[in-house]
């Protein structure tokens, strides 16, 4: 049975560039780095960046993406700080909490998003979307 999520591994093709990215911008944790690779963490999150070179550096179709977490007092100094350091925006915003759909060096679609699944839950049973259930 899962207990959870384990870690996410992003494909970088600079690592020095990425572990700067996520460490120095985004202001994760940094654990440990090696010649292909680093960790870095937040509470609750793993991040594994490993260098791979065959990796191409355009967006993903399509919406997957990974989202982090932030306090509504703090995410618009942080959507400034990320536009002032010039990421590319890849979506707008269309549900409930604020959020800000960004990429980073790579093209790895990310988030920063205000709220959580019980938010969501709220907004979403006093405005369903189309056929959509709720389970005890």
């Amino acid at each position: 049975m899962l207990s959870g999520l384990n870690h996410l591994t992003l494909a970088v093709t600079d690592l020095n560039r990425s572990v700067g990215f996520y460490h120095d911008l985004l202001q994760l944790h940094l654990d440990a780095t090696w010649d292909t690779g680093a960790y870095l963490s937040l509470p609750g999150l793993w991040l594994c960046l490993s260098l791979d070179l065959s990796r191409r550096p355009e967006p993903m179709a399509g919406y997957t993406h990974y989202a982090f977490s932030a306090a509504a007092a703090d995410f618009a100094v942080q959507v400034e700080c990320l536009r002032a350091a010039g990421v590319q925006e890849w979506r707008d915003n269309r549900s409930e909490g604020a959020s800000f759909y960004f990429l980073d060096p790579d093209g790895h679609q990310l988030e920063i998003h205000v709220g959580d699944l019980v938010s969501r839950l709220q907004a979403c049973r006093a405005k369903p979307y189309t056929g959509m259930k709720f389970y005890p």
